[in-house]
């Protein structure tokens, strides 16, 4: 570790130590004690759910005042203009105190919107949108995913049409993440349906209480309802919202999933680490007096070696920001392994509990788990599924031939 990066360690554990508590048993993932909870996503009540957002957007707010909210980010946007190995660090080390999850807030509107903006902003929107965004003064989603679209982005209907000096937008978004708590979404709209699919989009950013727009829950399987669908009905939005060129929205799309695929595989969210926390695992082999049988011991040691792979690419990935050189695949790898090590941990745990986890008797550690193992279809899923995340594998890390063009998905789109 340099003696900047010694310097700026010091300064976030005062930080820290000023404005939070360190964790400790009582508020830290210990079998037997507190809430049992185990979900990738959030459930929680309406209130509730509204309560914890404005303690999230108190937290970035804290952070940011105190130059910590934008580590790596351009002073000229309210970044402290440092570097990623910063950013990495500030994060090891908030992970060791009890503050507020902002991973939904800095998944979506921070590490994908935000850099978006960043990229093909006008100067005057930078102004408008980075600052608050990193501040928790506005809250940003992404509206691309449609019903009749799936993996073909490029085949997206919702369309926007030239009213003067504005945009009347028409259209359906579907799987839009914590749209119902959004200030601001980027949108992609097809402005020219004659050209070719990509060539024909462009993006916009959309104030999501303007008149027309309808954010609808859908409910998952879990219990929660932090996806949504969003109507557009006769939507005007002016043409200073135009982010990029018209009819150039394809850029700016993949800026954005660039970003996504990135935050998802390097993905350090609480939750996923208490779905693969081997000592959780173990404890629950112990209560059902499993630990002397083999099978289920080869199991989670095949678990264990799994995570310990993902801990170790992760940490590469992590050195190699640090060094300040370019990242290789690591994102993309870590990506596919993360889903996949989830989805066989749910998977372990459901044949190890059997009935106790779809009836509820309310035995500690028992039912709690049927939250995760109905959330793992959707991390096969978002920030690219898992067949996708292959192809991009195949391609461009170990050089095999592209798919063939006619028709076939290439890079997760038509």
């Amino acid at each position: 570790m340099t003696i900047e990066l010694e310097r700026f360690a010091d300064e976030v554990r005062t930080f820290l130590e000023t404005n939070s508590k360190r964790r400790t048993d009582e508020n830290r993932k210990v079998w037997g004690r507190a809430s049992d909870q185990v979900a990738i996503f959030r459930t929680e009540r309406e209130s509730r759910n509204r309560h914890e957002m404005a303690a999230r957007r108190e937290w970035l707010r804290i952070r940011f005042d105190s130059g910590l909210g934008w580590i790596s980010g351009p002073i000229e946007h309210g970044g402290r203009g440092l570097t990623s190995a910063h950013e990495i660090m500030y994060r090891e080390i908030e992970a060791e105190y009890d503050v507020p999850d902002t991973s939904d807030l800095r998944i979506v509107g921070l590490n994908l919107v935000a850099p978006t903006i960043l990229a093909h902003g006008t100067p005057e929107q930078c102004a408008k949108f980075i600052r608050p965004l990193f501040r928790g003064d506005l809250i940003a989603c992404q509206l691309f995913s449609e019903p009749g679209a799936g993996s073909d982005l490029a085949g997206l209907q919702t369309r926007a049409e030239l009213d003067g000096t504005d945009w009347i937008i028409n259209g359906q978004k579907v799987w839009t993440s914590i749209a119902h708590c959004s200030d601001v979404g980027e949108l992609l709209c097809r402005t020219d349906s004659a050209a070719v699919k990509h060539k024909g989009i462009t993006a916009f950013l959309v104030d999501m209480e303007t008149p027309g727009i309808d954010v609808r829950p859908l409910r998952q399987m879990s219990g929660g309802a932090e996806f949504n669908e969003v109507y557009f009905t006769n939507v005007r939005i002016p043409d200073s919202r135009r982010l990029g060129p018209v009819n150039g929205g394809w850029p700016v799309a993949l800026t954005t999933l660039m970003n996504e695929r990135s935050s998802v595989g390097a993905d350090d969210s609480l939750a996923v680490n208490d779905a693969l926390n081997i000592e959780w695992l173990t404890h629950l082999l112990d209560s059902l007096e499993l630990r002397a049988d083999p099978v289920a011991r080869r199991r989670l040691a095949e678990i264990f070696v799994k995570r310990t792979t993902l801990d170790q690419l992760n940490a590469q990935l992590r050195r190699t920001v640090k060094s300040g050189r370019t990242p290789g695949p690591e994102a993309s790898v870590g990506k596919l392994m993360n889903s996949r090590n989830v989805t066989d941990a749910a998977q372990l745990i459901s044949e190890l509990l059997g009935p106790q986890m779809i009836a509820d008797n309310g035995e500690w550690g028992t039912y709690a788990w049927s939250e995760l193992l109905l959330c793992t279809p959707a991390l096969r899923l978002l920030g690219g599924t898992d067949e996708i995340m292959k192809n991009i594998i195949a391609e461009r890390v170990l050089g095999l031939p592209k798919e063939p063009s006619n028709g076939a998905v290439k890079d997760g789109y038509r």
